[in-house]
């Protein structure tokens, strides 16, 4: 199922809504489409088992309130029509357990389907009175403790012990700029580090500074209009100016597969590809593969930023997080007896 098949927009010709519709496909990253589409056919298909019927625009507000109370408790020793729903779910692919969801799960489903009303200018049932007090509760009484993305930041130490198994190879020279652009330059996801061209790095103050400037057309945060241009400095620019002599790569992709034969590939990285290579070097330091995510570098970077007394504006100037409540919470994480305001008087 994709956003084309949703019903048509309110007063909208069918010019206009596959005008519209694609302009919201062109104007909105390609991450939040999926997870839009997947939200879809997850909704849709729930309506359809609890009522018998489609999605309607504006939905009502009962079935609004019918979907947080089927998401709010666990189901699993709760015979009825809400199991019955989920049952069927289940069967289809589109849930997983009788369980009840996190609530991180249901707020996203139900901004989904909000922003799927705001597409077609109607009033969303999820703001009325009743059903946000109902969506409050649920979350309160559902909420769990906070799990990190990844099980352990990946602070400088554990960085060094990664880049010591990068060896002189295009894989390794590959490898050791990945993970040194990916921390340095403010904990960068996943998806922003196998996006990145040749062209995006600015090579302009290398020489006399060993300064790069790496251009980011799109992140979770900002548009293309946005676009944010951070430095990379030090042995981080050093690698991958390195990496890019080493293979000529002057154009497309930065970031491609090596060969088994030790030969840069023509094309890009999958989005993924960070976690199967910092799984495959965690293996080579001798950790364990899941000791830690792609998501350990961000954590990472501001762990450490904290650890090195950096002020947590500074920090987020790189990481570029919009919400300082949400980057603080890494600050937190810190050990109290490793904050550098308790060496403020020295030894």
């Amino acid at each position: 199922m994709t956003l084309l098949a949703l019903p048509g927009y309110a007063q909208l010709s069918e010019a206009d809504e596959a005008a519209l519709t694609e302009l919201y496909r062109r104007g909105t990253p390609a991450n939040t489409l999926r997870a839009w589409e997947r939200d879809l056919a997850y909704v849709a298909a729930w309506k359809m088992a609890a009522f018998g019927q489609p999605l309607a625009w504006p939905e009502a507000e009962k079935v609004a309130l019918r979907f947080i109370l089927d998401h709010a408790q666990d189901l699993t020793d709760r015979p009825g029509p809400a199991q019955d729903v989920a049952l069927e779910l289940i069967a289809i692919g589109l849930r997983n357990a009788l369980a009840c969801p996190a609530p991180a799960t249901l707020d996203r489903r139900i901004a989904s389907w909000k922003a799927f009303h705001r597409m077609r200018n109607l009033a969303s049932p999820f703001t009325s009175p009743l059903v946000q007090q109902a969506r409050q509760k649920a979350r309160r009484a559902n909420a769990r403790p906070r799990v990190p993305k990844s099980p352990k930041p990946v602070t400088r130490d554990i960085l060094e012990a990664l880049l010591s198994t990068c060896d002189d190879s295009n894989r390794g020279i590959r490898d050791r700029a990945m993970l040194m652009l990916a921390f340095a330059s403010g904990g960068r996801r996943r998806s922003e580090v196998a996006g990145l061209n040749a062209e995006d790095i600015g090579r302009d103050d290398f020489k006399a500074r060993g300064l790069l400037w790496i251009r980011l057309l799109e992140t979770k945060t900002t548009r293309k209009d946005q676009a944010p241009r951070l430095p990379l400095k030090g042995r981080a620019a050093r690698a991958v100016v390195h990496w890019l002599e080493v293979t000529g790569i002057s154009q497309g992709p930065l970031f491609r597969p090596v060969s088994k034969g030790d030969r840069p590939l023509p094309r890009r990285l999958a989005p993924d590809a960070l976690r199967t290579i910092l799984r495959h070097r965690l293996r080579l330091a001798g950790l364990p593969e899941d000791f830690a995510t792609p998501h350990g570098l961000r954590a990472g970077f501001l762990t450490q930023a904290a650890l090195d007394g950096a002020p947590l504006a500074a920090a987020m100037k790189l990481s570029l997080h919009r919400s300082a409540v949400q980057a603080q919470k890494y600050y937190a994480d810190v050990e109290i007896s490793e904050n550098p305001a308790t060496d403020l008087l020295g030894d």
